[in-house]
């Protein structure tokens, strides 16, 4: 058996050190991580709609 098959298939990303980040950089980096999160509610809201035409398909 391969260690890496006992890994969670999905790992939670590093945490950013903030610490060496000025107030400019952090500001950027919440704007980064506003897109990033505007992006993955996109994604889910695409998601969320293919899986209920999907689930109108087979009700009776």
């Amino acid at each position: 058996m391969d260690m890496d098959d006992l890994e969670p298939k999905t790992k939670k990303p590093q945490k950013r050190n903030l610490e060496p980040l000025g107030v400019e950089e952090l500001a950027a980096y919440i704007e980064e991580l506003r897109d990033e999160i505007t992006r993955v509610e996109a994604d889910m809201a695409k998601k969320k709609k293919h899986l209920a035409a999907a689930e109108s398909l087979f009700k009776s």
